[in-house]
């Protein structure tokens, strides 16, 4: 991602009518400048605002999902929803090659389809898979889109990803029912995300998040049918996807 150059943005006063977006820029190119991290402080200077103008702008990016805050952290940390944009712009085939020995690990110690998808939009965008080679077995198409909602591995961007649950909303506003809420909220405590025949019959899926410096930038997933895969099964494959996630360097 090309960062601008902060110094050379005109002071507040003489900021045009799209001056909300110019601060909002402004505040991003200064975490960027600063590797990734700032606090309110220096982020109101460098930009020229009082710290009551910056605090409702990155209040804002953090509610988007542009900007994020660590516990036990006062500092603002450039988000998952940005650097899934950057990751739009060129690195997918990166991510592929850093996470295909955890795929790999985890098709090794269970014998089943396994695959990586990052966010694209409001989809999930599926960049590699092994494919079982047992003779009943699920597959999934590198390349292929689907909606986030029709998926667990869907299911983990929407519960950790900041602005997504908003942007599917606005797209689709009958999308994410009570139901699907209350399953999202569900992976947000327990860390992971099932799918037992929800979108498919005799299919049973887990899917566990990736994350970079603590933000979520894609997502590992793995199916098979339900009678080999039944639910307390899943479980511990979960748990087991999340220690190979972890070694991903």
């Amino acid at each position: 991602m090309e960062v601008s150059d902060v110094t050379s943005l005109a002071p507040p006063a003489e900021l045009s009518s799209n001056q909300p977006i110019e601060r909002a820029a402004a505040i991003l190119d200064i975490i960027a400048r600063e590797g990734g991290a700032a606090a309110l402080d220096l982020i109101a200077m460098r930009a020229g605002l009082s710290r009551t103008t910056a605090h409702p702008i990155l209040k804002t990016l953090n509610r988007l999902g542009y900007v994020s805050r660590r516990i036990g952290d006062t500092r603002y940390y450039l988000g998952g929803r940005l650097l899934n944009l950057a990751r739009l712009g060129g690195d997918n085939e990166a991510l592929r090659i850093r996470i295909r020995p955890a795929l790999e690990a985890i098709a090794s110690k269970t014998g089943e389809t396994v695959y990586l998808a990052a966010p694209n939009g409001d989809e999930t965008y599926y960049l590699d898979a092994i494919e079982s080679d047992r003779t009943l077995r699920t597959t999934c198409r590198v390349g292929e889109r689907e909606r986030l909602e029709d998926s667990a591995i869907g299911l983990v961007f929407l519960a950790f990803m900041r602005g997504l649950n908003k942007r599917v909303s606005v797209v689709r506003p009958d999308a994410l029912g009570p139901n699907l809420r209350s399953r999202i909220s569900k992976i947000e405590r327990i860390g992971f995300a099932l799918d037992l025949e929800d979108h498919q019959p005799d299919l049973h899926c887990v899917a566990v998040p990736w994350r970079e410096n603590g933000e979520v930038r894609a997502a590992l997933g793995l199916s098979g049918p339900s009678t080999r895969l039944p639910c307390d099964q899943l479980t511990d494959i979960a748990w087991m996807m999340m220690k190979e996630a972890k070694k991903v360097r």
